[in-house]
This record gives structure tokens, sequence and C-alpha cells, in this order.
């Protein structure tokens, strides 16, 4: 089978490649090049760097790689999205945008004209017999929840080589093959811009709008700087100090029609911050229907527990959900992954949150 690695130039995709060569597969590595602040500093963004690291590891293996240059594309399916989106006063998720448009769409799409079975990434993530996505065997590594608005035909090709490994168990298997990166740190930030922080790329390309920070009952109790800056749920960096109880403050709230930024001391019942009750825009299947109504397990953010909930299609990929348990600080835009135990069913978008 020939197949077309993503490599980062980090670890996990350069162990990823090494099985796949290892399984004997004829394997070409590619390298997406999708941003480089060509027009502003922002943080760091060592993608010179990761070249250097993937194209070392690619001889090591022997292998070819491949530049993609995609900065094009990119900032058309990603950033005008994740940047529209905060615009629009919702949290949207450029990570997981970033796997169905770029690695497994325009990047798909690049491999597929030059004969390519299938394509391969670093992700902890496993496939099923019948094709389906279930989670990493590493509970703290599993990633399934950013593959969860992928589409049925890019499941089928996608390929996940260290799903089934823990990730003490590949560095460790970095280290015997010798790879460049094995010690190499795991990056953090925005999916494929670099270790820069979402406040400030976002305070680069949106101007700040200030209002004022209201409690419950509409006081004033201090000035925003815009309220794309943050995200329901969010405790610190607020700019309100805790009160004299020592109380912390936390974000209800965002109301774009009055620019306010709505907080509140956060309690088990603190008003706006716990829903069971929500729409869902966007329905996205990995494989398996999701056309009736059942009883599924829903995870609302990335590293939060999947809560059981009970998950009702309207028809024009929408759909209700209701969980058996109040969940903190369900965030319109951000992405609900659905699965049935590992298994992953698909994803959608939060679109409204009842809270009645």
């Amino acid at each position: 089978m020939k197949i077309l690695s993503a490599m980062s130039g980090g670890v996990d995709s350069s162990v990823a490649t090494a099985l796949l060569v290892r399984e004997g597969h004829e394997v070409v590595g590619a390298y997406m090049k999708n941003w480089i602040n060509e027009e502003n500093i922002i943080g760091h963004c060592p993608w010179e760097e990761d070249i250097v690291d993937a194209r070392a590891v690619a001889d090591q293996l022997g292998i070819e790689l491949h530049i993609v240059n995609l900065m094009k594309e990119y900032r058309q399916r990603v950033v005008k999205y994740l940047l529209e989106g905060y615009q629009d006063g919702i949290t949207p998720n450029p990570d997981v945008m970033c796997n169905r448009e770029m690695k497994f769409g325009v990047l798909w799409d690049w491999a597929r004209e030059r004969g390519f079975d299938a394509i391969a990434t670093g992700h902890y993530a496993r496939k099923s017999d019948d094709q389906t996505i279930l989670r990493g065997a590493d509970p703290n590594k599993d990633q399934t929840y950013f593959l969860a608005m992928m589409r049925p035909e890019q499941v089928q090709i996608a390929r996940f080589p260290i799903g089934h490994l823990l990730k003490p168990e590949l560095r460790e298997e970095a280290r015997r093959l010798n790879l460049k990166t094995a010690d190499k740190k795991d990056s953090q930030g925005i999916c494929f811009i670099g270790e820069v922080k979402m406040e400030d790329f976002l305070r680069t390309f949106v101007a700040d709008r200030p209002g004022n920070i209201v409690d419950l009952e509409g006081r004033i109790l201090g000035q925003h700087k815009g309220l794309h800056l943050y995200t329901l749920g969010q405790r610190k960096g607020i700019g309100v100090a805790s009160n004299l109880f020592k109380q912390a403050y936390v974000v209800v709230a965002k109301r774009p029609e009055t620019n306010e930024l709505v907080i509140a001391i956060e309690r088990p019942d603190t008003p706006l911050l716990w829903a069971r009750r929500c729409t869902l825009t966007g329905v996205s299947t990995a494989g398996l229907p999701l056309d009736q109504p059942r009883l599924l397990n829903a995870q609302p953010r990335y590293r939060c527990p999947a809560g059981l909930a009970q998950f009702t299609p309207l028809g024009d990929g929408r759909a209700s959900l209701e969980y058996q348990e109040p969940q903190r600080a369900l965030t319109p835009g951000q992405i609900c992954a659905l699965y049935n135990g590992d298994q992953l069913l698909g994803g959608a978008v939060f679109e409204a949150i009842s809270y009645d």
C-alpha cells in the first residue's frame, strides 16, 4: 500500500512513519506548510526547525519528504473560520477543522492525485475492523475528539499507526529507533501555527472592542478589552479580583448586543454555568449513521469526560441533546464529539444552550 505520512517534525508522527515503514508499506512523508508568520510575529512559530527534524527522520528511515505549501488553503479554511467565529461571539475549534479541512481534506486531495492509497497521522486513535474510529489506548493522550468532524470517506483512507501505544511506550520506541525527535517536547498552541496563545493570535487580527464586565444583577465590576478574548467557563485572566470571601469569578455569558461580559461567583448552582439541554448543528458522522434517536456519550470539549446523553435528530444537520447530568460551560461554537463507548460516532457544533 502506498501511504502518505503527515510528518510535523514531532515524535508522534515520526514514530507513526517509522512503524509504517517497518510494516513494509511504500511510505512517503509530507510536511504541511500552513503558516510562517510572514506578516506578523506572533509568539514562536518553529516551522523551520520542524522541517529540519522531519527531514532528518525521513532520511533516517530512507524515505522521501515533500514540503507541501498549503498556506492559502489554511487561511481560507481554518484561519477565516477561526476569526469569524470569535468575531460572532462563539468559540470555534481550529484543531478539529484543521483535521477535516486540511490533513484529510486538502492534503489528501494532493496525495490522491499522486496515486496514494491512504494518509497516516500521529494521532492517538485506532481503527476497528469495520473501519470506524476508536479511542486511543492511552486515555491521557486520546485525540479522537479532534477527529469528530471527519467525513466517512475520510475515515476510510485514514491510518493511525500509534493508536495502540501509550506515550511512554512511544518515546521508548523512538529511542530504540534512534530517531532525532525521540526526546523532543510536544508542541503547544494552535494547530500548525506554533506556540501561540489564542489571545495573542486574536488580538493581532481582531481589533479590541472594550465594554463592561457585569455580574448577574447587572452591576459593573470592570472593563473587558473585547468579548472575543474570553470564553464561557473561563476562571483566569478575567481582570476582576476575587470577592471579599476570596471566591473567584467565572465567565457565564457574553452579550454581543450590549457588548457585556457576564461573570459570577462559581458555585454548584451558579446560573448560566450549568446546563443539561442544548441544540447541535452541522452534525457529521464518522461512519455510522446518526439519523435516529439514541442514547450516546457526548464529549463537550477536549480532556472532558463524555457524559451520557439522549441524542435526537431534528433534520437539516441539527439535533437536540439532553445530558443525564448537568454539564459545565457548554459553549456555542465548540465541538461536541459523539461516542458509543470507545467508538467515535461523529460530532457536531453546539448551536444553543438551554438553561431552563
